[in-house]
């Protein structure tokens, strides 16, 4: 096995928002030294990567989603020689470094937009998006902008609009100029060229517009109340055919690398999603499967969607699951606490490559902000509901004040009041912590290939038990999970087995023929004999 699969395929990605991990110069938000002070925690744990969210020179109007220079550091998270440790301390462990690549737009502070803004004739002018205005002085199209509002600003200097996908200090760059697509594919190289394992690339699909720039149609579905930027349907103003072309080009920068990994975040129904591992798998390794992230918590739905994904997947291709991310609820407040556990063990045995959310494998919950702490954008312009501040709060280590995330006297977002009891030092002792459940996950993944590599069988099963076997090389595990709040079953039939391991860590080797009883709110992994 060690030689048959790389190890992005074999591992688990860890990601990092370095704002919240761990501050290291007690001014209240994380940065780069924290996170290596906090290797030898992940190292433990088990992870194979860590995907550090953008840590690159921006004036944070989206905390590094708005990049002003793509080959530095923010002064606010360390220094180039900062990375560089960072970078060399994470080798020295064995671990993975992926960074986030921010394709689609860069800051308005960006020496490229700068002179592109400077007049019509910069020779960087068309590599951002810019048109006239209509006759009555309107945008040139309908489309929205993903923070709230409508896409385009009005440059008062050079009298045209500018097209923005998020903030208006977020300019799209013009992806169809091919000076523009050297420019980016000299930006991987740089820090491939550091020795950088590999990227998340932040909303891949968005990367290409149509030509023409034709309105985008209403949204049949969207209703009074729901996300503004869902009123219209993204039709011409992302996932374009030629998106596949960039893609493709980055692959093959990749490809000239050894072993280095390129990950799509994209949200797209599944069939779409599949085009972005290419025709003949040239485009993304991964393109982010979030499937867990987007479905209601059911059994039977969850069930349906893993076999559409699985049945979907090309050729050669190789699946990906995620359970948490810096954009969406955590798990914890999304599925429940009593759920959480259930999660973890779903994302940990599925067929390919997890991503952990930091904090997840403690349980952490999204945390209240009030109105005068809100920080992100969509939160403070549209309204809390649509802001990401719950799920972005610090990392909680242990119960001394500020959860030992910072000793200044505020971090930059606040921390949950539970934090005295979930918090890493407290549950690493703890055998039936959160903690405790995903370390060992982790290590049974990590000695069993049939979870870390075997194949896929669905289980058939009714109610809320969602069940599946794992299996590689005559090794077949069964792993059951009650996504209920009651008491279930699971008929076996002729299969026979021993537990291997629970979310309640109290069954292992206890027998099990022909029935399977589940308590309510319970994950079990069986090897069958």
């Amino acid at each position: 096995m060690a030689n048959e699969y790389l190890w992005w395929q074999k591992g688990i990605v860890y990601q990092i928002y370095p704002r919240s991990f761990q501050d290291s110069n007690d001014d209240g938000v994380g940065d780069l030294p924290g996170i290596t002070n906090r290797l030898d925690y992940l190292k433990w744990l088990g992870v194979d990567a860590i995907w550090v969210s953008p840590c690159f020179r921006s004036p944070m109007k989206d905390f590094g989603y708005d990049v002003a220079d793509y080959r530095d550091i923010d002064p606010l998270f360390g220094t180039m020689t900062d990375f560089d440790r960072l970078l060399e301390e994470t080798q020295k462990r064995g671990l993975k470094l992926i960074l986030d690549f921010v394709p689609n737009h860069t800051s308005d502070h960006h020496a490229w937009f700068l002179e592109s803004r400077s007049s019509r004739d910069n020779p960087k002018r068309d590599w951002y998006i810019w048109r006239d205005k209509k006759p009555d002085g309107s945008p040139p199209n309908n489309w929205l902008a993903n923070f709230g509002g409508i896409g385009w600003t009005w440059d008062k200097h050079t009298e045209q609009y500018y097209y923005h996908a998020f903030l208006s200090e977020q300019p799209d760059l013009n992806w169809r100029n091919p000076e523009v697509q050297q420019a980016m594919m000299d930006v991987l190289r740089f820090w491939l060229d550091k020795g950088v394992d590999g990227f998340r690339v932040d909303v891949m699909n968005h990367l290409i517009k149509a030509e023409d720039l034709r309105d985008n149609p209403p949204n049949p579905l969207w209703k009074e109340g729901d996300h503004p930027y869902r009123r219209l349907v993204p039709q011409h103003s992302a996932d374009q055919p030629e998106v596949h072309d960039i893609v493709a080009m980055m692959r093959r920068v990749f490809d000239a690398y050894d072993e280095r990994v390129l990950i799509g975040e994209i949200y797209l129904p599944i069939e779409r999603l599949m085009r972005y591992y290419g025709k003949n798998g040239d485009e993304a390794h991964l393109p982010f499967n979030f499937q867990l992230v987007t479905k209601p918590w059911e059994a039977r739905i969850i069930a349906a969607t893993i076999d559409k994904y699985e049945g979907a997947l090309p050729p050669g291709a190789w699946p990906n699951w995620v359970l948490g991310n810096h954009d969406r609820p955590r798990v914890a407040s999304r599925v429940g606490r009593a759920q959480a556990p259930v999660a973890a063990m779903a994302l940990l045995t599925l067929r390919g490559t997890p991503t952990m959310y930091y904090g997840d494998e403690l349980g952490m919950e999204n945390v209240h902000v009030p109105p005068d702490k809100l920080v992100d954008p969509p939160g403070i312009e549209i309204g809390a509901d649509a802001g990401r501040d719950p799920e972005r709060t610090p990392m909680q280590w242990d119960a001394t004040p500020n959860a030992g995330f910072t000793s200044a006297k505020e971090p930059w977002l606040p921390i949950a009041g539970d934090y005295p009891q979930t918090n890493v030092a407290n549950e690493r002792d703890d055998p039936n912590s959160m903690l405790s459940l995903y370390r060992s996950l982790i290590d049974l993944r990590r000695s069993e290939p049939a979870l870390s590599v075997g194949s896929y069988r669905s289980v058939p099963a009714d109610g809320h038990i969602l069940a599946y076997i794992r299996e590689h090389q005559g090794s077949r595990l069964l792993i059951a999970l009650n996504l209920g709040g009651e008491p279930a079953s699971l008929a076996l039939g002729s299969l026979t087995g021993g537990v291997v391991l629970t979310t309640h860590n109290d069954r292992t080797g206890e027998k099990v023929d022909r029935t399977l009883e589940l308590r309510a709110n319970e994950g079990v992994i069986t090897r069958l004999v």
